[in-house]
């Protein structure tokens, strides 16, 4: 197999782990990388080193991770796709809708594939998650309700709290539930004197009725990320940060103890730790895009670990920042925002 080509721009944070990634990834080759502020954790070693997009380019590249800050996406991108250049963006798509939008339709026109890096679709607890809900292991589902908090991210600047640590809760709700979003309200709170929010409390309803909530801050000495999902046979709960997935069973077993019983709703039965294979989530999104790019060059992977994950679309990527700009709006607004198709 032919390797493909691979370029990176932005070596930040998240850059280095691209950087690492692409250079373990079967049938890919990692030629050169760009950052206008130079290589701050050394990740380009003997590859050339560039400061734009465009000297990027000309490396001749069939393939590009895009890991620069979220005010520089739309710019970046659409060079990056009128270069006929296969993308994979970071999340948020953009800062804006609209910038969204015209790199969804940029990577469109040319039949490029279009990602976005909403990496926690490949947490082996959310994938495994996922597949048991479809399974239907626990009948209707009621609600997802997810908590990420932790203390600030000297990285981020340009965006707040929701379009930076919330796009990953709105993707995988609405992933796992295989629904798009209804409506949202929010409240929000800024205390680090930045422009934006540094905490937001947020509810939901998505288009199969299932209710959503969301906590997330970067305020917190305590991480956390777990998402919980409860329907009519019991709970999951998947903590991301462990890749572990626990099943919460309904009770079979009836408490005689009427008090008991009625304050408890259901009762509680076994709870089981799932064992489930756990692979590193951003290699199987690097995987699942080096596939995608395949794919539309007509080729085929023969790499033995191609996963079944897809990539996310930048479609999908523009569903969930307007989700996200609608809780920004609905925290600023004190109102439900209804969203529309």
């Amino acid at each position: 197999m032919v390797k493909l080509r691979a370029g990176l721009i932005g070596l930040g944070m998240m850059g280095r782990h691209h950087a690492r990634v692409l250079g373990e990834t079967d049938g890919v080759e990692l030629v050169a990388v760009a950052d206008a502020y130079g290589d701050p954790h050394g990740v380009a070693a003997d590859m050339p080193l560039r400061n734009t997009v465009e000297e990027l380019i000309a490396h001749g590249l069939d393939m590009v991770v895009c890991a620069v800050p979220t005010g520089l996406h739309e710019e970046v991108g659409l060079a990056l796709a009128e270069a006929g250049i296969h993308t994979l963006i970071e999340k948020p798509i953009a800062s804006t809708v609209d910038g969204g939008l015209r790199l969804a339709e940029a990577f469109e026109a040319k039949g490029l594939v279009g990602a976005v890096g909403h990496i926690e679709r490949y947490n082996p607890a959310l994938q495994s998650l996922r597949a048991r809900l479809e399974n239907a292991d626990l009948g209707t589902v009621y609600q997802i309700a997810t908590r990420r908090q932790g203390p600030f991210p000297a990285r981020i600047a340009d965006v707040g709290v929701i379009k930076d640590l919330g796009t990953h809760d709105i993707d995988l709700t609405a992933w796992l539930a295989q629904s798009e979003y209804q409506s949202v309200s929010a409240r929000a709170t800024t205390r680090s004197g930045r422009e934006h929010e540094d905490m937001v409390a947020a509810t939901g309803q998505l288009a199969n009725g299932i209710i959503t909530s969301h906590l997330v801050n970067w305020l917190s000495p305590m991480k956390e990320r777990v998402t919980v999902v409860t329907g009519e046979r019991g709970s999951f709960l998947a903590d991301t940060l462990t890749a572990d997935l626990t099943f919460y069973e309904n009770g079979t077993i009836s408490t005689q103890w009427d008090s008991v019983a009625n304050f408890r709703g259901v009762s509680e039965g076994n709870v089981t730790r799932l064992a489930i294979p756990k692979r590193e989530p951003l290699k199987v999104e690097h995987e699942a895009f080096r596939d995608a790019v395949l794919a539309a060059r007509g080729e085929s992977s023969t790499a033995p670990e191609t996963p079944a994950a897809q990539i996310v679309t930048m479609r999908e990527g523009l569903n969930t920042l307007r989700v996200a700009e609608a809780m920004v709006d609905s925290s600023r607004e004190a109102r439900t925002i209804r969203l529309q198709d």
